[in-house]
């Protein structure tokens, strides 16, 4: 089959992973906006379905990746459009499979909702004709460096939307921690009454006052794990993040040396880069010695994958340097 054909039905796969992923973000809002009827512990067929349809768009998704190397007769991330539609299907895999570890369904809309928005920006801004690598390319590097650094973005973004839930949670921990009455005890009376005269007395009531019903929003919090444990998981997977982002840092110094006769030369890319490496070395650094927990460290993980972000969009299409063949065209 012509590589052209080969590069338009990869398109198609991507194409119809988007429409399934558009399916089961239905699928995952219908089952958070029924979480207020149904409890935290109802049923949940619309949750059924969108995991279903997230396994299919998966698998459309990684045959739509394998098919644009194919077509390039390369491996598929040596740009913008191939980096995308790598590191969310990543996302989506770092997602499936913590599954495995406990039931994370709730969290379907908040991964594939980026997931789809990212892929969106893939085909409609990014792509490019699947095509032959450009001399810097043209390395074995490129099989390892690249491929590290798009399996960490896709781990730092699951941590990141974890983070938000968690900052999330802990504000409705506290709002319900707050709303908690303070006790009445139980025969408490009032008496009334004046010197001779007569003497009522009025028992307290002791009934509690119904509390108001949570809203959706307050339902699918509380369908969430504690805001303490979706800290520890953001930890985790943020560790395993920066285990990998630390080797594509040393894995693009190396290859520098090889291309440009020198391991650093505060390239735009370079240095964002290592800035990223930088505010994650800190956030496990303050996490672990320092004891920032909870609410600080969320803060920290989000402005990693800000940074992250920077790196991607603007380094990309705004900065001119030598890792401009990354970018359109």
């Amino acid at each position: 089959m012509p590589e052209t054909q080969l590069g338009q039905l990869s398109t198609m796969f991507v194409y119809g992973a988007m429409a399934a992923y558009v399916v089961a973000l239905v699928a995952f809002a219908i089952d958070l906006s029924g979480v207020r009827d149904r409890g935290p512990g109802g049923r949940r067929r619309a949750v059924a379905i969108g995991m279903s349809t997230t396994w299919l768009a998966f698998a459309l998704h990684l045959v739509g990746v394998g098919l644009r190397g194919l077509a390039a007769g390369r491996v598929p991330w040596a740009n913008m459009y191939e980096f995308s539609i790598l590191s969310t299907l990543v996302a989506v895999a770092v997602f499936l499979g913590l599954q495995r570890v406990r039931d994370l369904r709730i969290l379907g809309t908040f991964v594939v909702g980026p997931v789809l928005l990212l892929l969106g920006v893939a085909v409609s801004v990014l792509y490019v004709r699947a095509d032959g690598l450009q001399p810097a390319l043209q390395s074995y590097w490129l099989i390892i460096h690249v491929s590290i650094a798009t399996v960490a973005v896709g781990i730092f973004g699951v941590s990141a939307a974890i983070s938000a839930l968690q900052l999330a949670q802990e504000r409705a921990e506290l709002r319900r921690a707050a709303a908690v009455p303070a006790a009445v005890p139980a025969g408490a009376a009032l008496s009334a009454g004046s010197a001779g005269g007569d003497v009522t007395t009025a028992v307290a009531d002791t009934t509690p006052a119904l509390p108001a019903r949570p809203s959706v929003w307050g339902r699918v919090l509380e369908s969430l794990p504690g805001s303490v444990d979706l800290e520890r998981l953001a930890f985790r997977l943020n560790a395993v993040g920066f285990m990998m982002w630390t080797f594509t840092v040393i894995a693009g110094a190396i290859w520098a040396e090889h291309a440009w006769g020198r391991p650093w030369g505060w390239d735009p890319k370079e240095v964002w880069s290592f800035v990223i490496w930088v505010v994650y070395a800190a956030y496990l650094h303050a996490r672990a010695t320092r004891g920032w927990e909870g609410r600080r460290a969320a803060y920290l993980s989000l402005f990693g994958f800000a940074c992250i972000l920077a790196n991607y969009f603007v380094v990309n299409l705004v900065f001119n340097g030598l890792h401009s063949y990354s970018g359109l065209g």
